[in-house]
């Protein structure tokens, strides 16, 4: 079987690869615009940041390493610019003769890839206007900001990739500001209270971001010295464009190949509306594994694993993929995200009727060295209690939380099919009842009514106006609100009304509901406890 391949960095070798390791007389050829092919796209920023020190770590494959490897033959410099599916051919242009060549296939696969969106303002050209898509790019960063002339910089774009590049710079000296034009950075992927906690702790390691701002120009001469927004001006000695990508599939607009926003719609083959053409990565669509809608999902895992499930299919397998959950995780200054699934919003568009709970837990053994606390946001539906999404905030190993939560919900898990896991504990690693069935635990209480509670996001909406604030903390915490001892309650409480509505507050959450469940046992019949305790909310009298 003739195979044809466009684009060659993480979908299209994962797929060619695995054709020739199902058939060796397979015929394969990569056609691939760039000279790298299979570079690390995720590590540029820790490259900009001296974290990954040579070049050649970039690189996990060149073209003669990779043809030995696998047997497929590579062809850099070379741009498909026709596809006739009709004819099965593909016309390419070699970028260093201008010659174009027709290539035959039996089968087509278009994995072209994204490139940096850059906004239609005036000055993103500038030379020292950056984006963060190849090894180049990551390479004329590096050494600019290697130069020691750069101290100040506007990264555009509060996503992960944005939020990573800022990390960077910061460990190098330099000062950045990110700017969105989202209400809060991490969107949409993060609840706007946690998104809102993120952008609390980057400001405290000297990371602070402008959310709700538009950019609307780059100033400066050759070089860009200021960011014009909707709000203010930025100084910058360099802007970094990380707003979002942009499929590179225009030389497919007269094909009549199906795509949505410019990325290629797929079935769970890896298919497109086009006979015998399948396409992959940051250029294609696939669905999303909860509602089974349509979905963009530009990450290097999605790439690799749709294209090896499709490889098999083009050679006769059965293998469906079963699509994404928009699983994330990222590396900030002293704090770890990540989040998998739905968020609350997310799941009231799908249909559902979301419950969740925010917890704040010990990530290991709290006598442990190291430890600290992980803030989870779990998401649940009211009815069938069935698992949908899972935010994670902390110092630790936030990616194991994210790891179960997507075990559960890929396999439409319920909060109770997920209880009592015997999931691996040691004062090192965990805690006794893990954090994440601490939190499962917590949710299906509120659940079953046990544990009522204000949200972290209705306390922001105002929703305990009327509450006389209690304070339960281990030792008196917020000034100007009366104190009360958990311990110490054994019957109704001096100076508290059985009928009164009160909102007990402690630091996490946890001594807030012990005193919670006694006060309900004396009577009491108006308590709430506020998620998050004041570890995660800005409490006061």
């Amino acid at each position: 079987m003739k195979v044809l391949v466009l684009g060659g960095v993480a979908a299209g070798t994962k797929i060619a690869a695995k054709l020739m390791r199902e058939d060796r007389g397979n015929e394969v050829t990569i056609l691939n615009k760039g000279e790298n092919i299979s570079y690390a796209g995720c590590g540029l920023p820790y490259y900009v940041g001296h974290v990954i020190e040579r070049q050649d770590e970039l690189i996990v494959n060149t073209p003669e390493k990779y043809e030995k490897l696998t047997g497929v033959k590579v062809l850099t410099g070379t741009e498909a610019v026709k596809v006739d599916p009709a004819g099965k051919t593909v016309t390419a242009k070699n970028l260093a003769s201008g010659e174009e060549t027709v290539y035959p296939y039996d089968k087509l696969v278009i994995a072209v890839g994204a490139s940096a969106a850059k906004p239609p303002i005036e000055g993103v050209d500038k030379e020292n206007v950056f984006v963060m898509r190849t090894p180049a790019d990551a390479i004329r960063l590096r050494a600019l900001v290697d130069g020691g002339e750069i101290k100040r910089a506007v990264v555009v774009g509060g996503g992960y990739i944005g939020l990573e590049i800022a990390e960077n710079l910061k460990a190098m000296g330099v000062k950045p500001f990110v700017l969105d034009m989202a209400p809060h950075i991490l969107q949409p992927g993060f609840d706007p209270e946690m998104a809102e906690y993120v952008e609390s702790k980057l400001l405290e390691a000297g990371i602070p971001t402008v959310t709700g701002v538009t950019v609307t120009a780059i100033e400066g001469g050759e070089k860009a010295e200021k960011v014009l927004t909707s709000k203010k001006p930025y100084k910058a000695d360099l802007v970094v464009l990380a707003a979002g990508i942009r499929p590179n599939t225009d030389f497919l607009a007269d094909t009549g190949i199906e795509m949505i926003r410019g990325a290629i719609v797929t079935d769970e083959m890896g298919r497109t509306s086009l006979p015998d053409v399948y396409a992959a990565g940051d250029c294609a669509m696939v669905k999303n594994a909860i509602t089974g809608e349509a979905a963009y999902s530009p990450m290097g895992s999605t790439a690799n694993i749709a294209g090896r499930a499709i490889a098999q299919n083009m050679m006769g397998k059965d293998l469906p993929y079963r699509g994404v959950l928009g699983t994330a995780v990222c590396k900030l200054p002293g704090i770890n995200v990540g989040r998998t699934g739905l968020t609350v919003e997310m799941a009231k568009q799908a249909g559902f009727d979301p419950e969740s709970v925010i917890t704040v837990v010990d990530d290991k053994a709290h006598y442990y060295e190291g430890a600290s606390t992980f803030v989870i946001k779990m998401i649940a539906d009211r009815k069938t209690e069935r698992l949908l999404g899972v935010q994670v905030i902390g110092s630790g190993a936030v990616d194991k939380i994210v790891d179960i939560a997507v075990t559960g919900i890929t396999l439409k898990g319920t909060l109770r099919d997920l209880a009592d896991m015997d999931l691996a504990y040691a004062p090192p690693f965990s805690t006794a009842i893990h954090p994440f069935e601490h939190t499962l635990n917590v949710l299906r209480n509120k659940l079953a009514g046990v544990f009522e509670t204000i949200t972290p996001a209705e306390f922001l909406e105002g929703k305990a106006e009327g509450y006389r604030i209690i304070d339960t903390c281990l030792i008196p915490s917020i000034e100007g609100v009366p104190y009360v001892e958990m311990t110490e309650v054994n019957g109704p409480v001096a100076g508290l009304d059985p009928e009164e509505k009160l909102l007990l507050v402690c630091n996490k959450g946890k001594r807030a509901y012990l005193l919670h469940n006694r006060l309900k046992y004396y009577g009491y019949k108006n308590t709430r406890v506020l998620e998050g305790g004041i570890t995660f909310n800005d409490v006061e009298a």
